[in-house]
């Protein structure tokens, strides 16, 4: 055997028979047996209704699409916070990461710590980029987490953390989305409540300065007034023609006269309290149907704040992401890798493609050269 290796040329040497050889040392010795886990789960959202129109507000604040698109966004965000360094650090509290990946059972070409790899969070979180996969199914929504360990508990206790901190992500990224929404419902609430109690406080403070409770009731009193002032005074006008007609001398036409003007006189002052002045009652009505307008306004205002913080505390129960687990992390009972033959034969492959592309070049510069 040793003849006939000496007998081959060094280009197959050095594309073929070194590779290999390589390849039969590690993947046949050296290389650790690695075991992966597998689960699967979908972010859903348990209110899938129509927009209401407080939701065409939220979104114009920028609330109303995370609601409306939560589930969708949500997975966007464990698929980023799986490939982010604060899952490692989230791992790492526990020291799951270095317990699994750096023991010194492992071959010092896979574990991490060895003499091939620095001790660093950097290189930690480079390492945790090869062995962590994730990855979502854009037609099912169903995303995969895979997990390479080299013990079968580690990989599936590993892969169970990382789903314990994504639900609790989407748990976190839940609550605040409630809060801001209560919060700005909450908001235009107490704001409502100001500009109506301004209102009131404002309508009360015209009602003491002016000493009325309502003008348009101190106006119909006024006119009511005046027209039974105007009844007497046409009666007392009829009873003065007749005694100047019958009885040009009764001692009775003075008074009756005098009567009449007095009427006449109360009569003018009654009007000019109603109207014509700034102190008059249709100056104030007017100002005070503006007052009571902006009361009624603002407590019609109050009533919608109301019923829209109603309503945003039932959408925020109804918008509720949570992560639901298809399948629960397996325990591995076998290495799925290396694939120790399949590596070795693929090098061994690749080693002739090179040794024949080699040997043609080789041989084409020769001839050009003779």
């Amino acid at each position: 055997m040793l003849k006939f290796l000496k007998k081959l040329p060094p280009v197959l040497w050095l594309t073929v028979v070194a590779p290999t050889l390589v390849a039969i040392f590690y993947f046949g010795i050296l290389a650790s047996d690695v075991y992966i886990s597998e689960s699967r789960f979908v972010v859903r959202s348990a209110g899938k209704g129509q927009t209401s129109a407080l939701g065409a507000i939220l979104g114009s604040a920028g609330i109303g699409s995370l609601a409306g698109n939560m589930a969708s966004d949500e997975t966007s965000s464990v698929i980023e916070y799986v490939r982010s360094r604060d899952a490692v650090n989230d791992l790492e509290r526990q020291h799951l990461l270095t317990k699994a990946y750096g023991n010194t059972d492992i071959s010092w070409f896979d574990r991490f710590g060895g003499p091939f790899r620095k001790n660093t969070e950097e290189h930690l979180f480079d390492y945790y980029e090869g062995k962590v996969l994730i990855e979502t199914d854009s037609v099912t929504g169903v995303t995969r987490l895979i997990v390479h360990a080299f013990s079968p508990t580690e990989a599936q206790a590993i892969n169970l953390k990382i789903l314990e901190h994504s639900e609790s992500l989407v748990n976190r990224l839940n609550s605040r989305s409630r809060r801001d929404t209560i919060a700005l419902a909450a908001a235009e609430v107490e704001e409502a409540k100001t500009r109506a109690r301004e209102a009131a406080v404002e309508l009360s403070r015209y009602r003491n300065s002016q000493g009325l409770v309502d003008p348009q009731m101190e106006s119909q009193i006024g006119l009511q007034m005046i027209a039974k002032l105007q009844d007497e005074l046409i009666a007392s006008r009829a009873r003065l023609a007749q005694l100047q007609a019958y009885t040009p001398e009764n001692s009775q036409i003075p008074a009756v006269r005098t009567q009449v003007q007095s009427i006449e006189k109360e009569i003018r002052a009654q009007s000019a309290g109603l109207a014509g002045g700034r102190n008059s009652l249709s100056s104030a009505a007017v100002q005070y149907q503006q007052l009571q307008i902006n009361s009624q306004v603002a407590d019609k205002q109050l009533a919608v704040a109301l019923a829209s913080l109603q309503e945003a505390k039932v959408e925020a129960r109804k918008k509720h992401s949570y992560v639901e687990r298809i399948s629960q992390p397996n325990l591995p009972d076998y290495p799925l890798e290396p694939r120790r033959l399949r590596s070795i034969f693929a090098t061994f492959i690749l080693g002739l493609l090179a040794w024949g592309v080699l040997t043609t070049l080789l041989a084409g510069i020769k001839e050009h050269q003779d």
